[in-house]
């Protein structure tokens, strides 16, 4: 009777034995997906891009931008009756894509300087301050310069000089 009380423990025995078999191999299968996860992303982010630089290499080079210097700005700032009067002096250059619309845009100079200065002589020395304001200026120029010179389209607004005394 103990033997098979020890002959039942050990087909027990056997019997559990395979669960804990099929956990370390389910753990096994799931570590090695994970090694070969990695290896396969680590392929797609690092070696992968380099097959696109054949393409790159094809395309034609951008073309460089033109740009166009505005006349000097020179513009008392709006202020409170009693302020001191406070002058904005700017230089700005305008950004185009294509060398051809140089020639095109030149004709509208005096209407951009008209619009330039009007917009420019309403504000207050507090509207100027800190990049967010120069920003904010540079973005409100961009506008209204393509709406004086459409169709044409200028890219950007570039300060080279911005001067508050």
């Amino acid at each position: 009777m103990a033997e098979n009380e020890e002959g039942g423990a050990a087909a027990e025995g056997a019997e559990a034995a395979p669960p804990k078999n099929k956990l370390k191999l389910i753990i096994m299968v799931v570590g090695v997906l994970a090694v070969l996860g990695g290896g396969a992303a680590t392929w797609f982010f690092f070696f992968r891009h380099g097959g696109d630089e054949h393409h790159a290499e094809a395309a034609p080079p951008p073309k460089p931008p033109a740009f166009v210097d505005v006349p000097d700005l020179m513009v008392n700032l709006a202020g409170s009756p009693g302020e001191r009067v406070q002058y904005l002096r700017l230089k700005i250059v305008l950004e185009l894509k294509e060398e051809k619309q140089i020639e095109a845009i030149k004709p509208t100079m005096p209407r951009v300087t008209d619009i330039f200065q009007t917009y420019v002589r309403e504000l207050r020395p507090s509207d100027l301050n800190g990049s967010a304001g120069i920003f904010r200026l540079k973005e409100e120029l961009t506008k209204r310069v393509n709406a004086a010179v459409a169709p044409i389209q200028v890219s950007a607004v570039l300060f080279k000089e911005v001067v508050v005394q």
